[in-house]
């Protein structure tokens, strides 16, 4: 809930007349107490995790296998419609369990960390900065948990059920055991409890956090994806590939960039793997 009672109010404080945006958010939030807008984070979320991955998903229902098999990194796989519906009212409830009831209990630490609410809304600079570290954060963390996950008592007991889809698609990205959504959701937090931002940018990282685990579990591997222009992106192949072989994997756990698994060497699998294609395809450039 913001301070003032007017625009002129405002105005006066940051001495200096408000942007566009400033004065959109000033309207939205005067009278929004803080905690509810923190808890925008769920709807937020919900409404990615439902249209995001959609056109995925339509793309692979309503197109002819012989056309998706082109893109499609697993092409023999392709799931049902009521599969695919099943994993997205799945996680949709875990997801508004587990994110609706952290928005309310870590409110307090949200506050003690210095996310703000209020004016001046950060520059696209500094929007650009923290969520550069952010990225860089959220990986590193998410690369160990991820590796954490994968000894026998953390699959077994809890990211087995992520790897349910052994061919990923979009939905499945956020499907999990309630407890992962929680335990990777440290990692999330963790940049901005560091670096804290605006409560706009914690909407806008979280929003791109997700696009981007929707992206890597698409199960598509396109030749326009604007990702493919990021220095060191992992992408949708090098997820794929870990999903493909499953609990005995110990290769690509990188969330976003291919960074960790490069310098703890847990990409050899992978390497073997696009090597021996390679090979097959006799295509030197596959490698």
């Amino acid at each position: 809930m913001l301070p003032y009672s007017s625009a002129a109010e405002a105005e006066a404080a940051l001495g200096r007349g408000m942007t566009v945006a400033e004065a959109a958010w000033l309207r939205y939030s005067a009278t929004v107490p803080d905690h509810l807008l923190y808890c925008h984070n769920v709807a937020i979320l919900l409404v990615v995790y439902t249209l995001a991955p959609l056109p995925l998903a339509l793309l692979e229902q309503l197109t002819p296998q012989a056309v998706t098999s082109r893109i499609k990194l697993q092409p023999r796989v392709r799931l049902s419609a009521a599969a695919v519906f099943r994993c997205y009212l799945d996680t949709a409830w875990v997801l508004l369990l587990t994110v609706g009831m952290l928005g309310i209990v870590s409110f307090p630490v949200v506050k003690m960390v210095g996310i703000r609410t209020g004016l001046p809304l950060p520059t696209l600079g500094e929007a650009a900065a923290q969520m550069a570290v952010y990225l860089l954060i959220e990986d590193y963390l998410g690369y160990w948990i991820h590796r954490l996950l994968h000894t026998k008592w953390g699959y077994e007991k809890i990211h087995r059920v992520h790897h349910e889809f052994s061919a990923p698609v979009g939905y499945a990205a956020p499907y999990a055991h309630w407890a992962e959504v929680l335990i990777l959701g440290v990692p999330s937090f963790t940049g901005p409890a560091i670096v804290p931002c605006h409560i706009t940018i914690l909407w806008l990282w979280f929003v791109v956090r997700h696009i981007e685990a929707i992206d890597i579990h698409s199960g598509f591997e396109f030749p326009f994806n604007p990702t493919r222009l990021i220095p060191f992106y992992g992408g949708a192949e090098f997820h794929d590939y870990h999903h493909r072989v499953g609990e005995k994997s110990q290769s690509n756990f990188s969330s976003v960039f291919t960074f960790c698994d490069y310098l703890y060497g847990t990409d050899k699998g992978y390497k073997y793997h696009k090597a021996s294609l390679a090979k097959v395809r006799g295509c030197p450039t596959c490698k």
